[in-house]
């Protein structure tokens, strides 16, 4: 049904040949193409920004549309989730010659890309399942940018570690973006007001003004300062960037509410590396100021949570409690000595004095109900299910505390699980 009178079926890395969409399109004879061939050949007919990093992209990504559409360039867009402002679709096509897309660097497809201009949020130790090292890691993103033309221009995160760990070797044009002083374009002033940001936006010396991001967290200044380095070479004016991102409507499964029940806020999150983690507890924290912040986890795949153990285990402490069920396989098998008992372990062994492993998912729901508060942000995380334990407080919550005075449920479209890499 999905596949019939496709000319094409277009798929991302994380899916898998038995698909049945995937089955019946080669049985059909339809061409079956990654994601990145795609990509690439549209990159090669548009004015191309691509956005490569980690963590960050998906938000970066349609902030930069964003900006484009408020400044009537009518980009063509292709973004890793459902944007809020194109009810929920991932993709647009646009009637200019630009294009603004992610691009993903979980299995070195990245390099096949042909972008104009760049974002690079962060270059962390992430996909080693395809890498083996972060040495390679870096290298991949170190290619990337190097495939920029003359004229275009790459961003980068100077507060990653990573990045700038590969700037030395970098030959084509670059500027950099952070709160660091050392950045080209850099946040100061940086104001945590409940839900929304604020910060004063500089380039060298030059103050460009007071930017209002409508949603929590330091990691939300960088990816809009990434977006503001581009808009300036595209020579956008710093008004409609300024304005645009203050009415950015943000992507699903981002820091999204998804209930209120007897002031009690539950929040979901796709939130699922630890530097990820990290930061949304961070920002939770910062627009929750005084409030208990109890947090849910899982982890998703068994590669990501052997490879980035200690780092899950440090990722926690912005939250009062935290919970954190069996790991969400995404097809892989398991790895023995890798467990969420053992990250429980860590995280308790590195400080954390509240946070419990509970087997099922099914069951984080009944957890959470008992032990939330009036005046508690609840917070599911994860790329797996575990988003679908927000419906289910919801309704425990107003059994418990009556009706919620604000309900956006996951939807039946948004509830199958997320085959992120």
């Amino acid at each position: 049904e999905n596949v019939s009178g496709a000319n094409v079926v277009v798929i991302s890395s994380a899916v898998k040949a038995t698909n049945p969409e995937v089955v019946e399109a080669r049985r059909s004879h339809i061409p079956v193409i990654p994601r990145a061939e795609m990509l690439g050949e549209l990159m090669r007919m548009k004015y191309a920004i691509a956005v490569a990093g980690a963590h960050g992209k998906t938000t970066s990504t349609t902030m930069m549309h964003t900006v484009m559409m408020a400044a009537g360039l009518d980009p063509t867009a292709v973004i890793g989730g459902r944007v809020n402002s194109l009810g929920l679709a991932n993709a647009r096509w646009g009637k200019s010659d630009y294009l603004v897309a992610e691009a993903d660097e979980s299995d070195g497809s990245f390099l096949t890309l042909s972008p104009t201009c760049a974002i690079v949020t962060n270059v962390d130790p992430e996909h080693l399942d395809y890498y083996t090292t972060f040495d390679n890691v870096k290298k991949a993103f170190t290619d990337f940018c190097n495939r920029i033309p003359f004229f275009g221009m790459s961003a980068l995160c100077l507060d990653n570690a990573g990045v700038k760990e590969i700037i030395p070797n970098l030959t084509k044009r670059f500027v950099t973006f952070g709160i660091s002083s050392q950045a080209t374009y850099r946040a100061r002033n940086i104001r945590h007001e409940g839900m929304h940001t604020k910060f004063v936006a500089w380039r060298h010396a030059d103050e460009l003004g007071e930017v209002t991001l409508p949603m929590p967290g330091s990691h939300n200044v960088l990816n809009a300062l990434g977006v503001l380095a581009i808009s300036d070479f595209l020579a956008l004016p710093f008004e409609t960037f300024a304005k645009a991102i203050g009415q950015f409507e943000g992507v699903a499964r981002r820091f999204t509410v998804r209930g209120i029940v007897g002031n009690v806020t539950v929040v979901d999150d796709i939130g699922h590396h630890p530097a990820e983690v990290k930061a949304t507890l961070s920002g939770a924290r910062s627009a929750f100021a005084g409030r208990r912040v109890i947090a849910a986890f899982q982890p998703h795949r068994h590669t990501r949570t052997r490879d980035q153990l200690p780092e899950f285990a440090r990722a926690f402490h912005d939250a009062d409690k935290v919970v954190i069920c069996d790991i969400f396989a995404a097809g892989e098998k398991p790895i023995d000595g890798v467990s969420s008992e053992v990250l429980v372990k860590l995280a308790r062994d590195a400080g954390h004095k509240d946070i419990t492993h509970i087997p099922r998912r099914e069951d984080v729901a009944a957890w959470l109900d008992s032990h939330a508060q009036s005046g508690d942000l609840v917070i599911t995380l994860g790329a797996g299910n575990i988003q679908l334990s927000c419906n289910e407080v919801i309704d425990l919550l107003e059994k418990r505390l009556g009706a919620a005075t604000k309900k956006n449920l996951v939807r039946i479209d948004e509830s199958s699980a997320t085959v992120a890499r």
